[in-house]
């Protein structure tokens, strides 16, 4: 820790630089969790390393993704848990990376907050290294900025981006697609991270009892409910590029079925689904049912219960669930690839 560095003058205007070096130090153990392959640098500096290590590659293209957590982040506030919106971060880069039939590598984040208070600080960042573990990447560096009077001093914003790396050769091609091919759907945890602003005005999160147990949820509270962080289908799908040839993946985030699943069908293509068929997740028909929400509102906000979808020959659909299932997905059938106008159609 950096003891010459000290401005009472910035401190005066809000923003305290010795939290941020006990932040630093704090984190440091979680960030020591994820550095399994390729780091070459250390916490603290102006840039993260990575030793990239291109055996096997004979034409390596890098893939880069970036998200945040969005709204969900006033359920953190609200319920003063901070541990778990960084596998949120992390979830929503490396779930998009992966679309491209790539493995990530190494994540760095962007923590913005009214105030840094280290201990919280330390807690998101807790979140983001164990969302990093779970998909198998690094965390090589990231930013915390201390914004007094842009920020109210117990909030805080958080964003990331990740890279990975596929041979060109195996990027996913869509147009391999054709009729016949099967959709496979991985179960999503909850709602992830997406809809919140329709979430929070549903529920009226500021104003309800979030810890109180809901009958409908089997008992669990809303806010645990609500919190329960974004899947991370990485490792999974990794083990799939490596066996089964897939011809498009989905990773289902704001704008649900209609939006997220056409960005893996090529034209003249669409998918065939019965809703009897989608393993809808109690959360999704709580929210309809208290805000009267349409149905295909609720298929076109929300991920439904499905968190990703792969197509895949329906000669190597067994294999592929297989293989899946293997890897802790609870992966099933979903839908059929028909010729059709329509790129989504639920009977």
């Amino acid at each position: 820790m950096n003891m010459q560095s000290k401005s009472d003058s910035y401190a005066a205007a809000g923003v305290d630089i010795t939290a941020g070096y006990k932040a630093v130090e704090l984190m440091k153990k979680h960030i020591a969790r994820t550095m399994v392959n390729g780091s070459a640098s250390d916490i603290g500096g102006f840039g993260g390393l990575f030793a990239l290590d291109l055996t096997g590659y004979k034409n390596p293209v890098l893939v880069s993704g970036t998200d945040g957590v969005g709204t969900k982040l006033k359920l953190a506030f609200l319920m003063d848990k901070h541990d778990t919106v960084g596998i949120d971060c992390v979830a929503m880069s490396v779930n998009d990376v992966i679309c491209c039939g790539a493995k990530p590598l190494f994540f760095l984040d962007y923590i913005a907050c009214g105030k840094n208070v280290p201990e919280k600080i330390a807690d998101i960042v807790a979140g983001i290294a164990e969302g990093c573990v779970q998909s198998g990447c690094e965390l090589i560096g990231g930013e915390t900025a201390e914004m007094p009077g842009f920020y109210p001093i117990d909030e805080y914003d958080l964003a990331g981006f990740a890279v990975g790396i596929v041979d060109r050769e195996k990027v996913i091609d869509k147009k391999s697609m054709k009729a016949g091919d099967v959709m496979i759907a991985l179960p999503s945890s909850g709602v992830h991270s997406n809809g919140f602003s329709l979430v929070r005005k549903v529920f009226d999160v500021e104003n309800c009892d979030l810890k109180a147990p809901v009958e409908e949820l089997g008992g669990k509270s809303l806010g645990e409910t609500l919190l329960t962080p974004t899947r991370i289908y990485v490792k999974a799908m990794v083990a799939l590029f490596d066996k089964v040839k897939v011809k498009g993946v989905s990773h289902i985030t704001g704008g649900g079925f209609y939006e997220n699943m056409p960005r893996s069908i090529p034209e003249g293509l669409g998918v065939k689904i019965k809703k009897s068929d989608i393993k809808i997740l109690p959360i999704f028909k709580l929210l309809q049912k208290v805000g009267n929400i349409d149905e295909r509102d609720m298929f076109n906000t929300f991920n439904m219960g499905v968190g990703m979808s792969v197509v895949v020959a329906k000669e190597d659909a067994d294999t592929a669930l297989e293989i899946l299932r293997a890897n802790g997905e609870d992966a099933y059938i979903v839908g059929e690839i028909i010729e059709s106008d329509d790129k989504v159609t639920l009977i």
